[in-house]
């Protein structure tokens, strides 16, 4: 038997209003049992069969379902008019909003002070909190609802998930639940059932956050996986199918809009958008550079600007910048309002990411909801995800600068024997002005391979590029190039040129562009011989280059290269390169001919007086 019988029946008879009653201690003794076997038996099946069901809430629900479905089954099984949850929040030091039964999210305020509120005490007490009269209650802010509402008592019962590592803190919080009575007497059995769901309930969040650690697992093996599967391509690793194939393992974590890697310039001037999610159908302009200071938000990234606001449209950790509300934060300027609103973005999330110490990146993420709050393992997952993406680009920019190093590294050692060739002659003055013009090639292309080692990390200083002297110094690299590959029967033609075709761009990223696509033109070229020609001009507002060779290109793989699906290592350094320069890569494929013409935008020199 449950029960001390013997116990029970002399704390029965020490009660006052047993002394006048006529019943010996067998017959309490047999009602004792009765009440174990009826009533009590009864009510602790109905208690479990609550607690189960509290128990068998699907882990895979969001929190706020969870919660809510739990203080559903809590009114409902005490007799209760509404409850509601708020959890404690330390970084802002608030009780947040997370739930209530019936749902009213909408006109519950979402935060409320931790000090000089019910909610904080509990939570800093971890003791039930029992409100006979709200109104009587000074801690009982907001009474205009409670009257609108008809309710008059209240108790508050801690909610508290311990944590499971040692970098982790406990999730603490409060049910508060929600009587019509006034005055209402609170018996122990009811204020201990409501205790017992209650743990239940942190039983089924510690259970999600299991399950949910395992995901975050998953998704870094996922992740890891992708990255070394492009690794191991022949084309090498390419940012752009890192990023569209890793960002979708977040889909069902993260109700994604849009995802963007930003790298930051060293005098921390521009972000630059490396990359963006999703490829097609988004509203990325990959290599776009935007200036620090039209964003107050890149300001705050970068240290350039002091936040010293308290609003409850932004959240502002060590971690991240989370925008609650891109239309009301003081963070997010009038035009990125406006593009917001028109793309649907509803809440923003900035992560800055750093190596050793200093910030070089930030990913953003843009959600349909209005996410209130990230927890710290969603941050985690972003952080690792950002630093591998980092990873990645930096062995594209290798794969880039190794793909563009075998042009000059030929031609320069073609250049190199000839120069020692005319170095053995007796006579050096004969042959002065071509040592002086082999020599200047190989100073050029020592130069430019340093360039492109230096290239992964920075790219040098933007400057103005005559693009005609560019073509036609490559060209010339490029014969040389098909001279050591001992290609024949192969046919050079230049110009005409437009000398005065001037580009505002980095000088190295011209030269990779014209170097890539000469070296796809030659090697284009049938076997039998062909043609390689080369010109320049102006058109409108573009300085145009083009660049033709023998040889059909079907139209399935013309398609597929101006679509952004190039196989090949170059011509997809040349579609990023070219982005970049806001300019535009053309091809015509004729009967025997193919020409590619690029398009970058004139450089106007400004008006001086």
């Amino acid at each position: 038997m449950l029960i001390d019988v013997e116990n029970l029946i002399r704390e029965i008879q020490r009660e006052p209003w047993t002394k006048d009653v006529p019943v010996d201690d067998d017959l309490w003794a047999l009602i004792i049992e009765w009440f174990n076997d009826h009533v009590l038996f009864g009510f602790l099946e109905q208690v479990m069969r609550q607690v189960d069901t509290i128990v068998d809430i699907n882990p895979e629900l969001t929190d706020r379902n969870i919660l809510e479905g739990a203080t559903r089954y809590m009114v409902e099984f005490l007799g209760a008019h509404h409850a509601s949850v708020r959890i404690y929040d330390p970084q802002s030091e608030q009780m947040l909003s997370f739930g209530s039964y019936p749902s009213e999210e909408e006109q519950r305020q979402t935060f409320i002070p931790l000090e000089g509120s019910i909610a904080g005490e509990v939570v800093k007490s971890l003791r039930t909190c029992l409100v006979p009269n709200i109104l009587d209650e000074e801690l009982y802010q907001n009474k205009d609802v409670i009257r609108k509402k008809g309710v008059h008592s209240l108790m508050a019962i801690p909610l508290e998930i311990t944590r499971f590592f040692p970098s982790e803190r406990d999730m603490v919080g409060v049910i508060q639940i929600y009587y019509t009575e006034k005055n209402r007497i609170f018996t122990p059995i009811e204020i201990q059932v409501a205790n017992v769901m209650a743990k239940r309930l942190s039983f089924v969040i510690a259970r999600k956050r299991v399950l949910h650690m395992n995901r975050l697992n998953e998704k870094r093996e996922a992740i890891v996986q992708h990255i070394f599967q492009t690794l191991g391509t022949r084309g090498g690793i390419k940012m752009e199918e890192v990023f569209n194939e890793v960002i979708p393992e977040l889909a069902d974590m993260v109700n994604l809009q849009s995802c963007a890697l930003f790298s930051i310039t060293a005098d921390y001037n521009n972000v630059i958008l490396e990359a963006g999610y999703p490829k097609r159908g988004g509203y990325h302009s990959i290599g776009k550079s935007f200036s620090v200071s039209t964003e107050p938000v890149y300001e705050l990234l970068t240290d350039l600007r002091e936040y010293s606001g308290d609003s409850a449209y932004e959240m502002v950790t060590p971690s991240y910048i989370l925008i609650v509300d891109p239309q009301r934060s003081d963070l997010i300027s009038k035009g990125f309002k406006r593009f917001a609103a028109s793309y649907n973005i509803n809440s923003i999330l900035y992560v800055p990411l750093s190596v050793d110490g200093e910030l070089t990146h930030f990913m953003t993420f843009d959600a349909l909801d209005q996410r209130q709050r990230y927890r710290d393992d969603e941050i985690e997952l972003f952080l690792f995800l950002g630093r591998e993406l980092m990873k990645a680009q930096k062995m594209e920019r290798l794969d880039d600068a190794l793909h563009d190093f075998k042009n000059p590294a030929i031609a320069t050692a073609g250049f190199a024997r000839r120069l020692k060739k005319l170095l053995e002659k007796e006579n050096h003055e004969e042959t002065r002005e071509q040592i002086l013009k082999y020599a200047d090639i190989l100073l050029e292309e020592t130069s430019r391979l340093q360039e492109l080692a230096m290239s992964l990390y920075q790219v040098g200083k933007e400057e103005v590029v005559n693009l005609s002297d560019v073509l036609q110094r490559r060209f010339e690299i490029n014969k040389e190039a098909i001279r050591e590959q001992l290609k024949q029967n192969v046919t050079l033609k230049e110009g005409p040129f437009d000398p005065d075709l001037n580009v505002l761009s980095y000088r190295i990223n011209v030269e990779r562009v014209f170097d890539n696509l000469l070296n796809n033109a030659t090697k284009a070229i049938p076997l039998k011989g062909g043609v390689l020609e080369i010109r320049t001009y102006a058109d409108g507002k573009w300085a145009c280059a083009e660049i033709i060779n023998t040889g059909h290109m079907p139209e399935e793989e013309r398609v597929r290269i101006l679509e952004g699906d190039a196989r090949g290592r170059g011509l997809y350094i040349t579609q990023r390169i070219i982005r970049l320069l806001k300019g535009k890569v053309e091809i015509k494929a004729g009967k025997d001919t193919t020409t590619f013409l690029v398009r970058i935008p004139r450089y106007k020199t400004p008006n001086r007086g």
